[in-house]
């Protein structure tokens, strides 16, 4: 089997998995699909570390799905991160209308320090070297974040009513 129709099977194996999850929920499927979508939308901010948490605040207040939620901020792994960083950072300079930094910034070493800055306290250096990037990431959020909440829970509902349709016709 080549590599491409292999990827192609895992991928469509990992959304029907997901898809199985969410439908085992309890709950609307307008409340499960608000609240995947809070989940994966959260993924797209720089509040590493906090997503799951984040996500679950936000869902309590507007009574979403916490677990489709919880589901949703799987969006947000290694292999996206980076790209997610780099799209958020460089939306972020082009929405201040700022240059994005060259060379370009080490996540690595970005989130080493912000991770320093927040064990231990460290102000100074959080004003110094985080803010500068963590800023622009942050505003550079904002649109994705509305553009994947709105699509991807309309996106989502209409897949959860088709399948609760199509099991109550089975």
């Amino acid at each position: 089997m080549s590599l491409i129709k292999h990827l192609g099977l895992a991928i469509k194996n990992s959304y029907s998995r997901l898809l199985q999850k969410l439908n085992a929920l309890k709950g609307s499927p307008q409340k499960i699909a608000k609240g995947f979508a809070t989940g994966v939308a959260m993924s797209f901010t720089p509040f590493v570390g906090f997503h799951i948490l984040l996500s679950l605040v936000i869902t309590k207040i507007t009574k979403q799905n916490g677990t489709a939620a919880i589901l949703g901020t799987i969006a947000g792994n290694p292999w996206t991160f980076p790209f997610i960083w780099y799209l958020t950072l460089h939306t972020g300079y082009l929405l201040q209308g700022d240059s994005p930094p060259f060379p370009t910034i080490d996540f690595k070493i970005f989130f080493s320090k912000l991770y320093h800055a927040v064990i231990n306290l460290d102000i100074q250096l959080f004003i110094s070297d985080i803010w500068p990037i963590f800023l622009p990431m942050l505003i550079g959020a904002i649109p994705y974040y509305i553009m994947i909440w709105f699509s991807l829970s309309h996106i989502t509902f209409k897949v959860l009513l088709k399948n609760s349709e199509d099991r109550r016709y089975k």
